[in-house]
This record gives structure tokens, sequence and C-alpha cells, in this order.
């Protein structure tokens, strides 16, 4: 039996497959795909598994319809759910989906009762909320996507403006992953500078207003589907921080308990990341402007989680 790490991904669409095989490529974990479509996780995870004579990766991946081969699982990670649809609203959506993460969660933990759980599903602060309740989980080992994503949007679009390497941009954005996120120009750095003294501040409030709607304009160009690639990559970081307790400082849709003001609400703000979850929230120092934008970005995130009625 290996005694490499498991991950499993719930949901085998885009989404999912695609970190499937960024996982795969690292090497250092087994991977279970689950979906409810029969022979869609199996088709992937057997033409993902091919690759590896190629890239040179062992790692063994298992497609599957049945919750229990996620046992014993190190890390969950959950992409399912229904993407926004033409005419569909926010609370269309977030009750669609409340019904999948729910029973994905229960589903889940009831199998792998010690692992941490990552949650790509939008929206995604809410969905985060949900599986908390339904785990009964610590928030350190419940926590989302979204800052990751949302401050590798911004930094591509940095270093595009500048002409510089992404890997010297380090981008702030807190807050909910969606309209009301909050975007920090003045701890977005390239090298060390704050890009509000390299960049006209219209530059900087058209790169802030691109990120915000970063996910539109992909949906935009597609006609159908969403994204995927940059997603993905950014729940591999995440994974990969956790298995390997590389304790990186990563912004992740996380509960707060009073840090920054602001209680028994998910929003996007730092934390350090490691083998056992979420090991601490970050707090930075904001201007009352900056805290001001948080407080009604998690103002945005209650509304979703009141319309939830988890009781």
């Amino acid at each position: 039996m290996s005694n490499r790490f498991k991950v499993s991904i719930i949901g085998a669409g885009n989404v999912g497959s695609s970190c499937a095989q960024r996982i795969a490529e690292r090497d250092y974990a087994d991977i279970t795909l689950l979906d409810i479509v029969e022979g869609l996780p199996q088709g992937k995870a057997l033409d993902i598994q091919e690759s590896g004579p190629v890239l040179g990766f062992d790692t063994c991946l298992k497609g599957t319809n049945s919750y229990a081969e996620t046992a014993g699982s190190d890390v969950v990670v959950i992409t399912s759910g229904v993407a926004r649809k033409p005419g569909m609203s926010r609370d269309d959506l977030l009750l669609t989906n409340k019904e999948i993460i729910a029973a994905v969660t229960r589903n889940t933990v009831s199998q792998s009762p010690d692992c941490v759980v990552i949650v790509a599903t939008n929206p995604v602060d809410a969905m985060v909320y949900l599986a908390l309740h339904e785990s009964g989980f610590n928030r350190d080992r419940v926590f989302g996507l979204s800052g990751v994503l949302d401050t590798a949007r911004l930094s591509s679009f940095i270093a595009e403006e500048l002409d510089v390497s992404v890997e010297d941009v380090a981008a702030c954005v807190l807050g909910e992953h969606g309209r009301s996120m909050v975007l920090v120009p003045r701890l977005t750095t390239v090298n060390g500078t704050p890009i509000t003294e390299i960049l006209p501040a219209e530059t900087v409030d058209r790169l802030v207003e691109r990120t915000v709607g970063g996910g539109a304009e992909i949906v935009g160009l597609l006609k159908t589907g969403s994204a995927f690639y940059a997603p993905s990559a950014a729940i591999a970081q995440m994974v990969e921080a956790v298995l390997l307790d590389k304790k990186r400082i990563l912004p992740c849709a996380v509960r707060l308990d009073g840090e920054y003001g602001i209680t028994d609400t998910v929003i996007s703000v730092p934390v350090k990341l490691g083998r056992s979850g979420v090991e601490q929230v970050i707090e930075l120092q904001l201007t009352e402007a900056e805290r001001t934008g948080l407080t009604d970005s998690a103002k945005a995130v209650q509304e979703l989680i009141k319309v939830m009625k988890l009781g």
C-alpha cells in the first residue's frame, strides 16, 4: 500500500479534472476523481494516468462514482455544482448548489473524518460557510478558493501592463469572490514597490476593475463554460501548501471569528496554510476606507448565507 498522500476531487468537470492533472504532475499524492456521471471520472483519470510515462510521474489516479473510494483522504477538493447560466440569478445558483454541496460535504467527511476540505464551487464564500455547517469541522479544516485566483488575475494584468515578470508581482485582494471584492493597490507591489508609485491612478483603477470582472470576462469570451486553467492552478497551490506543510501565506476564503471586526462570515483574507489547514489568520493593517470596503464585502456574503436558511 502506498504511503503517499491521498487527494480526492469531487466533480470531474473542467476545474476538477484539470486540478487532478496539475496535482498528478507534482507526483506526491494519489488522486481519486469522483463524479455522479458514470464513466466520466473513470475516463478522465485514465487519460491523465496515461500521460505519466511521458511526463515522468507515478501518481495513481482512480475515477469513481462511489464515495467509498474517497475514504482516508488527506485533502478533499470540492468542485461539484452547476455554473451560472443565462437568466439565472445568484440566489438561483446559490440554492441549486446548496443542495449539491451539502450532500457532497456530508458524504466526503463521513469517509474521511480527518481530512482538510477545500471548496471551489461558487458562490464560494457561502459554499465554504455551508461546508463548515454540514461537516461540523473547525474553520481551520474548511476553506475556499478565491483570493489565490483573484490575486493571480491581478498579478498577471500588472505584469502585462509593466512588461515585467509575474514572479516580481505580489497582489493583495481581500473580501468576497465577486463584485464586492476589495483590491488594495497600496499593498500590491512590484519587487517591493507599491503599484500606486509606478502606475497612474487611472491605470490602477482599470486593472482593478478588470480583476473584479475577471471571471465574467472569460465566460463572455468562451460563451459556454467558465474559467478552469487558472482556478485549477490556484487550487493545486493550496493543496500543496497543506500536504507539504509549506506554511504559505495565501489569501483564502475562511470564516472570520472577530478578525477585521467581522464575525461568523466567510471572506478571503491572508492565512498561513500548513499540514493542519489554516494555521493562522493574518490581520493586515487596513485604512478606514479599506476596512469599510471589507465590512461591506462581508455583508454581501451574509446576505447569501441568510438566503440558505441554515438555522
